[in-house]
């Protein structure tokens, strides 16, 4: 049990060296490397620390190569029918940055809905400069709004490569 113990850990050592070549970072080399004990519970705690570094390692390139890279201009995203009518947005992208938000159509079913769409766009329009994303929460009461809005930008970024 104990030279499995130390033979996983050994594995776990070239391992994160090997993650490390790959990703072009410095080679670890016996300096840097820990002290593994003989005993089985050092040797254990070695190896899960030693796997838990290279998958922060992985997931860190990972994150890295998933970074939206896009285009810069501004994008119209498609018209979303709801009950209340038609919605369409246009944004702005400088950069790899959402700069603007411009609501091109809103609903316009009634005064009502026409009230709701004119309190809900700007919020809307605040929330995704903030959060950089379709990502954000439903404008109170303004549900329909608040779905086609978001729809629509979602088509406008995914025509950006955002």
């Amino acid at each position: 049990m104990r030279a499995r113990a130390v033979a996983l850990a050994a594995l776990a050592s070239v391992s994160i060296v090997g993650i490390g070549w790959q990703l072009g970072s410095p080679a670890i080399d016996a300096s840097q490397s820990r002290a593994f004990s003989t005993s089985g519970t050092d040797a254990a705690t070695a190896a899960t620390d030693a796997a838990a570094q290279a998958a922060a390692t992985a997931n860190a390139a990972a994150a890295a190569t998933t970074a939206p890279v896009g285009q810069s201009g501004t994008f119209t995203g498609s018209v979303v029918a709801t009950r209340f009518g038609n919605i369409q947005v246009s944004v702005t992208i400088d950069a790899g940055t959402i700069t603007d938000v411009t609501a091109l159509q809103l609903t316009d079913h009634d005064g009502r809905s026409v009230q709701i769409s004119n309190r809900a766009a700007p919020i809307l329009r605040s929330e995704v400069l903030a959060a950089q994303s379709a990502s954000v929460q439903n404008v109170s009461g303004a549900t329909y709004t608040t779905d086609g809005y978001l729809q629509s930008l979602q088509s406008a970024l995914d025509a950006a490569g955002f």
